[in-house]
Order: C-alpha cells, then sequence, then structure tokens
C-alpha cells in the first residue's frame, strides 16, 4: 500500500498543453454514466472550461437519455453519446474529464476511455473519477489524489499506484487527478492555464470568482470525527425537519452556481432539492439542458424556496450556501457539507 506526503509549491503548473490534428482550439469531453453521476464532478469543469472559450467542451453520456445526476434528483440531457462523440471527433478528445459515477465498473464507461487513452487523450478524473480510471487500468505506475474518504481503499486496491496527500491535483503523464468534489473548481482552471495561459486564466478567474487555483492542500484537515458521525446520523434520523427546497430556474440560469448551490443542500440530510421551470427543459448559460422536477404533484410540495445569486461570480455561490445552511441547520451541519465536499474555506 502506497500513501505519500507531498506538497506541490502553489505556481505548480499542469502540463502546457500541445495541439494535436490542426485544431484551433482542444477538444474536451465531460463524461458521464447515465444510471449516477456526480453532480458538481460534471458541472463545473463544464461549465467553466466553456466560460473560458479556449476549448470546444462537450457534455457527453455512455448511453442515448438523460444523465441522472447525485446526491440531487436534477437530471442533464448530454450533448452527445460516447458513440456520436467519436463520430464527429474520430481521433479522439484532446482531454477528457472523468467525474465520481456510482457504477465506476461501467464496462461502456471503462472501454470508452481505454479508447480516448489510447488515442492520446489526457484524462481528468475528478474526486472518486480516479476509481473509474484506476479501474481502467490507467493509474498503474502513476501518482494520483483522490477524495480523502476513499484513500485508504484506493491504495489497498491499487497498490501499483503511489496516491499522494496534500495535493489538490496531480498530473503523471496524461492522467491528472484530483482531491474531493471541490476540487472541480482549480483543476479547471489550472486546465484554462494549460490551454491558454495565466493572463487569460485570471480574467477567467475574476469573472467566476476564483481567487486561488494552486495545488496546495491540507488533507489532515478531513477526516472522520465523532461529531462528523453524529451529525449525520442526527440529520437522517431527524425525519420530522426534512424539508424540499425549491429552486425556480430558467433559461441563461448559471449551470456552476446551480451545481454548487444543489450539491452542498442535497448532503444535509435534511433537505431535498427541487428545481421548478415554467416550460419543460432548460438550457443553461453555457448550453447545458437541464430537465426540472415535476414540483407540482402533490408529493413534491415546496418547503422553502432558494434564489441562486445570479448577480455575483458564480464560485461564490457556494461560501453564501454553505453559510446560509449554518443559519438553517446549524455550524455542524455546515462543516460536514464542507468536509463532504472536500472544502478547506469552511472549516
Amino acid at each position: 500500500m502506497s500513501v505519500s506526503n507531498q506538497r506541490l509549491a502553489s505556481s505548480s503548473p499542469l502540463p502546457a498543453y500541445v495541439p494535436r490534428f490542426n485544431r484551433a482550439k482542444p477538444v474536451i469531453a465531460v463524461v458521464g454514466e447515465n444510471r449516477a453521476t456526480e453532480l458538481t464532478d460534471y458541472v463545473v469543469p463544464y461549465g467553466v472550461l466553456s466560460e473560458s472559450g479556449v476549448a470546444q467542451v462537450w457534455a457527453i453520456a455512455t448511453q442515448k437519455g438523460p444523465l441522472q445526476m447525485f446526491p440531487s434528483s436534477l437530471q442533464i440531457e448530454p450533448q452527445a453519446t460516447v458513440a456520436e462523440f467519436d463520430q464527429q471527433f474520430p481521433e479522439g478528445a484532446d482531454y477528457v474529464v472523468v467525474p465520481a459515477v456510482v457504477h465506476a465498473k461501467d464496462p461502456a464507461l471503462l472501454a470508452w476511455i481505454n479508447q480516448q487513452a489510447t488515442k492520446g487523450a489526457t484524462m481528468v478524473g475528478i474526486c472518486d473519477g480516479a476509481w473509474v480510471l484506476a479501474n481502467a487500468g490507467l493509474m498503474a505506475g502513476r501518482k494520483g489524489v483522490g477524495h480523502w474518504f476513499s484513500a485508504k481503499r484506493l491504495a489497498k486496491r491499487f497498490p501499483d499506484t503511489e496516491w499522494l496527500s496534500n495535493v489538490r491535483y496531480v498530473a503523471d503523464g496524461n492522467v491528472i487527478t484530483t482531491t474531493g468534489i471541490a476540487a472541480s473548481i482549480p483543476v479547471s482552471v489550472a486546465l484554462v492555464a494549460a490551454i491558454a495561459g495565466r493572463d487569460q486564466t485570471a480574467a477567467l478567474a475574476q469573472r467566476i470568482g476564483v481567487q486561488s487555483w494552486s495545488a496546495e492542500h491540507q488533507t489532515e484537515l478531513f477526516k472522520l470525527s465523532a461529531n462528523t458521525i453524529l451529525t449525520g446520523v442526527v440529520n437522517g434520523l431527524s425525519f420530522w425537519s426534512h424539508e424540499n427546497i425549491g429552486i425556480s430556474i430558467t433559461d441563461e440560469v448559471d449551470e456552476i452556481a446551480l451545481a454548487l448551490v444543489t450539491d452542498a443542500y442535497s448532503r444535509t440530510l435534511r433537505s431535498k432539492v427541487l428545481l421548478a421551470a415554467a416550460d419543460g427543459e432548460v438550457k443553461t448559460k453555457r448550453g447545458l439542458v437541464v430537465l426540472p422536477d415535476k414540483v407540482q404533484r402533490p408529493n413534491k410540495r415546496i418547503d422553502r424556496t432558494i434564489e441562486l445569486q445570479d448577480t455575483l461570480p458564480p464560485i461564490s455561490s457556494l461560501d453564501i450556501t454553505l453559510q446560509n445552511i449554518e443559519q438553517l441547520y446549524g455550524s455542524a451541519t455546515a462543516k460536514f457539507i464542507a468536509l463532504q465536499l472536500e472544502y478547506s474555506a469552511h472549516r
């Protein structure tokens, strides 16, 4: 079992993008598995990379039909299946973003990821996307990171990988991995820096509300405690105080803010997020199609309504949401969410 303690300098970049196939911009595929894909892992990289304008970004899935996200009930209609993507880009993607999925051994997903790696794509495992890459055999002999909760299990299951700590994200050859869910933010910005350079990245960071995208991290801050376990048990058992939280969405909703807010509230074990829209599907600011919940049904009552802060940079939504959760459910629950997200700003 190999777990290393390594710190990278804050200026340590990801490898610079090397253009291929005479493409004006790199092609980036964010791939999900239809049955259950982690919401923030999938949407934040798509949103940040699309906002940057430095790449062609595709939101794809292994099969036709909507992507069921977790931990929320939110669904997204992918822009293409992996087969359709292959038809359009037979040479392959330049980068493939791999979120955490429940079915991390899905044969179709693993086969497609291996095909893309063989074609020379750089694989970017977000959080427990590391399990997918490791199951595909792409982590063997490499350095990598994953969610703090998975670290020991990853090291035991894949001893031929050197699993690092105290690093937010790390690149080894054409494989990049990150720590927990919130690491989707800095690694996405770091990818823009690798493609377009620091000046363009700084402008992006200001627009979306990112102060730093360094690889520095303190893994030791994230661990289970008796208080953490107690908070989860109490919240889960307090069924009388559970509530449905409604978020009204319209076309041009910022998908980055929507994902961060929805993900955080969906992890409290006290609340469930339901999305309401006047008309069927909603197209987000950067081109994702979101399928709202049918909240008009009697069993889908709304107990509390949350408004997205569309006048603020989208990343600031996470801090605002954690502050609101603290006011609603207490500081222990806010810390419980930050722990799950592996997010240090609220610790």
